[in-house]
């Protein structure tokens, strides 16, 4: 009996080795096929099974994968489990595989992480796809350049409010940052008026946001290569992870839904809605034949809107705001370009801007200094492609490190320095130096469609506050001036960890017309 069952479990064994074999020999060769023998990018040497687990940086990766550039070249290689990851490090690897061929490489890679953050309908991190398309499209025809004109008194306005908040409040910068670009893409988006920073829709997108930078850079939840652990009930012991993703979900949903229904409801008792919301339910058919799926693409819009809209704003004026606090002279010479072009008698408006040579530089400064997406957001490949050489497989995340190519020293000098210059020439801006801006909002078919209303918004804002501000280092107790450095928070968007500063009016006058702007502005905001 104990030979018999030896003699089974030999024969067991053999087959199941020889299955083993058999499987990776079969492996292999279709590995060769795939690759025709190309290797993949360089990278640090991966484990068995596991693969690069370890080597994948868990805070302010955009440092660590420049650092690693330095040692593997631009194109880096990772593997973690049978998934691969590649970063570019070089604006010519970016134009090359995200621009010239984003064809292939404008997919988006959905993890669990996707759903359980509550970003499933925002449309940055959809598939690649006709659904993404179609969202796409109803965001574009609001946010193309032609169609953002009308939009420019409500910034304008936003503007001017910001600046008497900011004036009788300046300990309260960053609250006050955000309440204003909230306060304006609400107005446009849902025709809803906020009152104050405490509002419950802006704490609605802050919790959102908190799903958004903690649960999506890549490598930061276990679940994402083992979806099983969605699964884990959060009552047990020790596990945080299920109650942060409930939370996440919730906060999207309710900012989903709560905006578009307030929308809704008023269309429905015939009051007039002036929004972009208002406007795409208006051309749905007024008939039953409105799909589901129509009005969940007009959610995902108002939502993005709302959620984009905001947040690269948000961190860009807090960066502008510590780089002035940080170089009084680049301050000066915004002041006297201020002053020259705009005079002491009036507010900057959009008219101006072709003439502010040196505010747009500053503001292109801005951006390349503090980078609000340091790796952008992951793309992916379509199909398996070569690229210098290397195989890179279908499927592979790509990440864009945005912050090294901002910070290439072969390409500004003195990085870490805050120059606006740098993008001047012959007193124009300066076409051959690399733009931020063709960065910062992203690659390819993926970059982002509100790019335009983006740059408007700061263009106002920043010129508005200069025009009137001095921005000098905080005071300690003592009186004298405390030091702030220039770091960024760690997330998928990233801003400054400490933007105390100290915010007062040039002059009388130019309180005096701080307040005049903003009176005009609530008087219009009431009619």
């Amino acid at each position: 009996m104990s030979d018999k069952f030896q003699s089974s479990y030999l024969t067991y064994a053999s087959t199941l080795v020889s299955f083993v074999v058999a499987y990776s020999l079969w492996s292999i060769a279709q590995w060769r096929t795939r690759s025709r023998g190309r290797p993949l990018p360089p990278g640090p040497k991966p484990l068995p099974v596991l693969g690069n687990m370890f080597d994948v940086p868990r805070s302010r990766q955009w440092i660590s994968y420049r650092d690693l550039s330095r040692v593997y070249g631009d194109i880096l290689h990772f593997r973690i489990f049978t998934k691969s990851y590649v970063v570019l490090n070089s604006a010519e690897a970016m134009y090359e595989l995200l621009d010239k061929r984003t064809a292939n490489t404008s997919d988006r890679v959905q993890t669990p992480m996707i759903e359980l953050s509550g970003s499933s309908l925002n449309l940055g991190f959809m598939p690649y796809g006709q659904w993404w398309r179609r969202h796409r499209r109803y965001f574009w025809q609001h946010f193309r350049p032609e169609a953002i004109g009308p939009y420019r008194q409500t910034q304008q306005s936003a503007a001017h409010m910001f600046l008497q908040k900011l004036c009788d409040n300046p300990s309260d910068l960053r609250k006050l940052i955000h309440f204003s670009f909230a306060a304006s893409i609400l107005k446009l988006t849902y025709n809803i008026d906020i009152a104050d920073e405490n509002d419950p829709f802006i704490g609605m997108v802050e919790a959102t946001f908190e799903g958004v930078n903690e649960g999506l850079p890549p490598g930061k939840f276990l679940v994402e290569f083992i979806h099983f652990l969605r699964h884990v009930q959060p009552w047990i012991p020790g596990m945080r992870s299920p109650k942060l993703w409930a939370k996440w979900q919730s906060s999207a949903q309710t900012m989903v839904n709560a905006p578009f229904m307030y929308t809704k409801a008023q269309m429905d008792q015939g009051k007039a809605s002036h929004s972009i919301v208002a406007n795409l339910l208006s051309r749905l058919p007024q008939t039953e034949d409105v799909l589901p799926e129509d009005e969940e693409i007009i959610k995902g819009v108002g939502m993005v809107t709302f959620e984009g809209g905001t947040d690269t704003v948000f961190s860009t004026l807090q960066a502008v705001f510590l780089a002035m606090s940080l170089h009084p002279e680049v301050l000066r010479k915004a002041h006297a370009e201020l002053d020259t072009i705009v005079g002491p008698d009036r507010l900057p408006d959009f008219s101006d801007r072709d003439s502010l040579v040196y505010i747009n530089a500053l503001i292109r400064e801005a951006m390349r200094w503090h980078v609000v997406l340091p790796l952008s957001l992951p793309h992916a490949t379509i199909k398996d492609d070569e690229f210098n050489g290397y195989f890179i497989p279908a499927g592979t995340v790509i990440l864009p490190a945005t912050w090294a190519c901002m910070q290439d020293p072969a390409v500004f000098e003195n990085p870490d320095g805050f120059r606006p210059e740098r993008f001047i020439r012959n007193g124009q801006l300066d076409v051959t130096v690399r733009d931020p801006a063709a960065f910062i909002f992203g690659y390819g078919r993926r970059m982002c469609p509100g790019r335009y209303f983006a740059e408007a918004a700061l263009f106002i804002t920043v010129a508005s506050a200069l025009h009137v501000f001095n921005i000098t280092p905080p005071l300690g107790g003592d009186g004298k001036p405390i030091k702030v450095e220039h770091k960024m928070t760690d997330g998928t968007v990233s801003y400054p960890e400490d933007v105390r500063c100290t915010v007062r009016p040039r002059s009388p006058a130019a309180e005096a017309l701080i307040r005049c702007y903003a009176s005009e502005a609530r008087a219009a905001k009431e009619h």
